[in-house]
């Protein structure tokens, strides 16, 4: 059985965001990613999720034909200097907020990745996670990230996905098994897909007993066109904040680290999961 880490001891205020960057202007989109942290400081948001690809939008034809334009680098270190991204470094500065934000990377070995980017408070911007799970023709234009990563704010302990990630119950568990009490996942939802885009965080949240953020691009034009609703999920995958299926939204809920509690108290899946799930299996006919 598996024990997990101590709760946090104060709430935690968080965003999640929902808007419509602009194909392959990741200078023009830094400029909008900053207005929306500034929003998210302003009612009172420590943390702010941005949706997959942001700084490059998710398109697909224009990040293959310009990966120079679309891309930004990193060092060895996976730290970002990329001037573009200034507008942005300020504004986490300015607002107190940590942000994190979808970019496409590219890394001093030449691999190029689907990365949420972390912003710091002071400014900084590294490589937070590299998307592991890629997803259809993704695997055309990326490579997978090869390790899970976990983002440290005071006390808290927030896994991070992207996206398809968060369609493998195996990717959250592992996050809440290093003692994630929250899974922050920038995403790319395109229209059709409510029915899933609304199931599957409310279930990482209710299998791990842990909140989720998760952030989506919104509008565009078919074929790739996003649809909102970007959410945040208590420990029992109810909805705290949801946006509509169009319209940018900077929407904001407090982290309770007392309904964290009660929780894992009520249901104790963390601490009853086995250590195996019954392997070798038995097979009977019927």
């Amino acid at each position: 059985m598996t024990q997990p880490r101590s709760l946090p001891r104060s709430p935690l205020t968080v965003a999640t965001v929902q808007a419509t960057p602009t194909p392959g202007d990741v200078a023009g989109n830094a400029v909008t990613a900053a207005d929306l942290v500034r929003q998210a400081g302003q009612r009172g948001a420590r943390v702010a999720v941005l949706p997959e690809l942001f700084l490059c939008a998710y398109h697909p034809p224009v990040l293959a034909a310009d990966p120079a334009g679309t891309d930004v680098a990193a060092d060895a270190d996976g730290m970002v200097a990329d001037p573009r991204l200034d507008p942005l470094r300020a504004a986490a500065r300015e607002a107190g907020v940590t942000a994190l934000v979808g970019a496409a990377v590219r890394h001093p070995d030449g691999r190029r990745t689907i990365a949420a980017l972390v912003i710091d408070r002071a400014g900084g911007v590294r490589v937070g996670y590299d998307k592991q799970q890629l997803w259809g023709s993704e695997r055309e234009l990326f490579t997978p990230g090869g390790r899970g990563a976990t983002l440290l704010i005071d006390d808290w302990r927030l896994g991070l996905g992207i996206c398809y990630d968060g369609c493998f119950p195996e990717h959250g568990r592992a996050a809440a098994l290093d003692g994630a009490h929250g899974y922050l996942c920038p995403s790319g939802y395109l229209a059709g897909s409510e029915h899933r885009r609304d199931l599957y965080y409310a279930a990482r949240a209710l299998d791990n007993t842990m909140f989720v953020v998760f952030a989506n691009v919104v509008g565009g034009v078919d074929p790739w066109r996003f649809n909102g609703g970007a959410a945040i999920y208590d420990p029992e995958g109810r909805v705290l904040a949801r946006g509509d299926d169009d319209g940018t939204a900077v929407l904001v809920a407090t982290l309770d680290p007392a309904v964290l509690a009660a929780t894992r108290a009520a249901h104790s899946m963390l601490v009853d999961r086995l250590s195996d799930q019954g392997d070798p299996r038995m097979s009977m006919a019927g």
